[in-house]
């Protein structure tokens, strides 16, 4: 069974390291950390981590996302004492190209090796076990927290959390149109451009879906999947092809920003994912949701810095600040939508809003009060496996369950257009 870390030992070093900075200050002839940000360079650990990547960050989508995350993290640990040595490989999307990136970084002395995408990890998975000093993070991945080795992590935060109230943010918009007459009711409709049909895209896509319906009940969906993660023609297709199907409001769980760039150039609006897609769209682009990697980086990284373990699956999310919003486009959003934003927010982050609450969805017409939660190899996930209880559908449910999305309920009033696995 892997090794985890009891809440109990994170405690402890919390309150250590709280003790540590709270006594008196003393003249010691450095420049005071609290006036640089950093500690004395010859207090500072250096850890070398490395990243492999689906893309790069040029994308300003998904790859962008981590990148900006491995600088604000860089910051942030140089504030505890940790120097971090980022090695960046980029473009590499499965198979032997991954494994040989992982072994290279592995013997370029990297201490902690994360991959930044779905498949990459089962290439990681044959180049960890040869490093067994080396921890391997399969970042959005679900085989990792399961395995027999010790050097093997998953992680995957609620985005899920965001992508509903992104979906909030498009309902504002959606019935503001109905009540100033542009729309009909039953126009409607948001196109949704996702990679893949399977968990992960699903469960963002229902959560969105279910935001959007949260304000304006009229609303449908209609989905046109691309088969890829990052495409950006591919995404740029079938965001035209949804608009020409009579969809007024585009959305993503795709890489790149053309999505949101066609949406403009058919004067619909769009919502985003990865990143601030406002300077690729301005007229279009109303607001989009992120995981915020850094919290992430700073907990896995101090801990190979300490000689610690840590967590094999982890999950957090608003309640955290580990997915994120970014800026509203006051421009073209609906009036009131900040402050039904933060209403919405803070309900989640309270735990009193479920995003996958049962009685507000149908399957078929039918309510659904169990479901066995399973990852991609079609095993049970635990045994038992079952997500649903208190009248919520529980997803990323660490320690429960696991942190990768398991959702794949195909729910009414969402009209899938094609299939790509």
């Amino acid at each position: 069974m892997k090794k985890r870390i009891l809440a109990l030992i994170l405690a402890l070093a919390m309150v250590t390291a709280l003790a540590a900075c709270s006594g008196e200050a003393k003249d010691t002839g450095k420049t005071p950390e609290s006036e640089t940000g950093e500690a004395p360079a010859s207090e500072m650990k250096t850890v070398k981590a490395g990243l492999v990547c689906i893309g790069d960050e040029n994308d300003k989508g998904y790859t962008y996302n981590f990148i900006r995350a491995t600088e604000t993290a860089k910051a942030e640990l140089a504030k505890k004492g940790i120097n971090v040595e980022w090695v960046i490989k980029y473009n590499l999307i499965e198979g032997d190209p991954v494994a040989v990136a992982n072994e290279e970084l592995a013997e370029d002395g990297c201490a902690v090796i994360f991959n930044n995408s779905y498949g990459q990890e089962p290439a990681m998975l044959t180049v960890a076990p040869n490093f067994p000093d080396v921890q391997f993070v399969g970042l959005t991945n679900e085989g990792s927290w399961k395995d027999d080795l010790d050097n093997t992590h998953n992680a995957f935060n609620r985005i899920h959390e965001g992508r509903y109230v992104a979906g909030v943010v498009a309902g504002m918009k959606l019935q503001e149109m109905i009540e100033s007459k542009k729309i009909k009711p039953e126009e409607a409709v948001i196109g949704y451009v996702g990679a893949y049909s399977f968990a992960e895209v699903i469960s963002g896509y229902t959560a969105y879906f279910l935001g959007a319906r949260s304000v304006c009940p009229s609303v449908t969906m209609k989905v046109q999947f691309v088969g890829s993660w990052s495409d950006a023609t591919l995404e740029a297709n079938a965001a035209q092809a949804l608009i020409d199907q009579g969809c007024v409001l585009i959305s993503q769980h795709s890489d790149n920003t053309t999505p949101a760039t066609t949406a403009e150039k058919n004067g619909v609006f769009h919502t985003g994912y990865n990143a601030d897609m406002i300077d690729a769209a301005p007229k279009a682009s109303i607001i989009s949701t992120r995981i915020d990697w850094t919290k992430y980086f700073v907990y896995a990284i101090s801990a190979v810095a300490e000689g610690k373990n840590f967590d094999a699956d982890y999950s957090h999310g608003m309640a955290e600040g580990e997915v994120v919003m970014t800026d509203l486009n006051e421009e073209i959003a609906a009036p009131g939508t900040a402050e039904k934003m933060k209403e919405v927010m803070d309900q989640i982050a309270a735990g009193t809003l479920k995003v996958f609450d049962t009685s507000k969805f149908t399957v078929d017409g039918k309510a659904v009060s169990s479901y066995t939660a399973i990852d991609m190899t079609g095993d049970f996930v635990p045994d038992e496996g079952e997500a649903i209880w208190d009248g919520e559908f529980h997803e990323s449910a660490v320690p429960d369950l696991m942190s990768a999305p398991y959702f794949a309920l195909r729910i009414d009033g969402i009209t899938l257009l094609n299939e790509a696995y």
